[in-house]
């Protein structure tokens, strides 16, 4: 799902510096699994995404009366089908889902998401998806004009080896603040308000666990604080261990200040909807309200082996191992979501970079590859065979 260059980096993380990740703030000397444990001067702007939730039902009647309220004043707001989207990590392959998301507008027929998910460079245009059409520009313009030296920049060897990552995410955090403004924050507090939710997968390490961010509710909190924590979270989706460094957020347990350590969602999940242990239609049946649902998943990356003669060496074997690994998960985790569509009758849909796309990036945020992919995204998108009902392989 990566750039043979950024395996790499990740390969040599991984084996030489990912032990060296610490720092001298306060932590847990215990993984936090107090599911109580929050961000300073919020609650209930997230929750573990491998449990169950369990005030699931009571969540969803308060969306649901949000809905029909908003339904009431504008009635193309879907009320009897929920649509919604997840967007998977895959680094520079990220151009491919924007292509998807664009072309689809162009073609006349992209649904409003009630509900958007994002993991990692997902994360990073999963705001976007949520707002609709009107941001596709925006959209484009990141996945087009980007390249390695507006994401990251390169530590030197002893800050590699002594530090907590190979490489210095200032840019990208430049990228996010540019992007992701108080205007955009607001108007997705407003889209909340009418019943919709927007969803980022960060895990945290320590605890080893998927970590769900309400990102609508961090956005309509008022808290003074709602910008910086929204882009932090942002970060930290994309915080590949050991290649970025991981991001430090302070929460508070039992009344104590702790800080908790947040990588890259991709790390536990690369594409989520609900937790397993939920059932949508059970909702249903809690709240005598039957829905027809939709499941649209990207996944930036591609399903198709892609034959590479590998190095005898450590770090290109590594790398490669870690590719094939990141590749599987992927898979595994259109089979998982599957099976949650089938047992609560929703209607899956997923869409996945086509094996015959055979262009290779020259670099992690390679543009001009970028660009291609996207362009190829965007001629997919504008048609219904950009869509597999069925994960890859299923009825071979």
């Amino acid at each position: 799902m990566f750039s043979p260059s950024f395996r790499s980096i990740l390969a040599a993380t991984l084996l030489v510096t990912l032990a060296a990740c610490g720092t001298n703030v306060p932590r847990l000397d215990d993984a936090p699994v107090n599911s109580y444990a929050t961000p300073v001067g919020y609650k209930g702007i997230r929750y573990w995404g491998d449990a169950e939730l369990k005030k699931l039902n009571e969540a969803s009647a308060e969306r649901l009366a949000e809905l029909k309220a908003a339904h009431k004043i504008d009635p193309s707001i879907p009320l009897d089908h929920a649509y919604y989207l997840a967007i998977s990590g895959g680094g520079g392959d990220g151009a491919y889902g924007a292509g998807i998301l664009n072309g689809w507008s162009k073609a006349g027929t992209r649904p409003q998401f009630e509900v958007v998910t994002g993991i990692s460079t997902g994360a990073l245009s999963a705001p976007y998806a949520f707002l609709g059409s009107a941001y596709d520009d925006k959209l484009k313009e990141i996945y087009t004009t980007i390249n390695d030296s507006d994401v990251m920049k390169k530590n030197g060897p002893i800050g590699a080896l002594l530090g907590t990552s190979l490489t210095d995410n200032s840019p990208l955090k430049a990228l996010v603040a540019k992007y992701v403004t108080q205007d955009l924050l607001d108007k997705i507090a407003i889209e909340g308000g009418k019943g919709r939710r927007l969803l980022i997968g960060t895990t945290n390490l320590d605890a080893q666990r998927p970590v769900v961010w309400d990102m609508t509710a961090i956005a309509a909190s008022g808290n003074p604080d709602r910008l910086q924590l929204f882009r932090n979270v942002l970060v930290a989706s994309a915080a590949i261990p050991g290649v970025f460094p991981p991001q430090l957020i302070k929460v508070t347990a039992d009344g104590k200040l702790y800080e908790e350590l947040h990588v890259d969602g991709g790390t536990t999940t690369q594409a989520f909807l609900v937790s397993a242990q939920n059932s949508l239609k059970d909702v249903d049946k809690a709240l005598n309200f039957p829905r027809k649902r939709s499941l649209y998943i990207i996944m930036n990356g591609t399903f198709a082996p892609e034959a590479e003669k590998t190095e005898t060496k450590t770090l290109a074997i590594a790398a490669r191992s870690i590719s094939t690994l990141i590749k599987n998960q992927s898979i595994g985790d259109a089979y998982r979501m599957y099976a949650q569509c089938q047992k609560d009758g929703i209607a899956y849909n997923i869409t996945s970079i086509p094996s015959d796309f055979t262009d290779k990036a020259k670099s992690s945020f390679d543009t001009a590859y970028m660009r291609k992919l996207y362009d190829r995204g965007y001629q997919l998108g504008q048609t219904p065979a950009a869509w597999d009902k069925e994960p890859p392989d299923y009825n071979r």
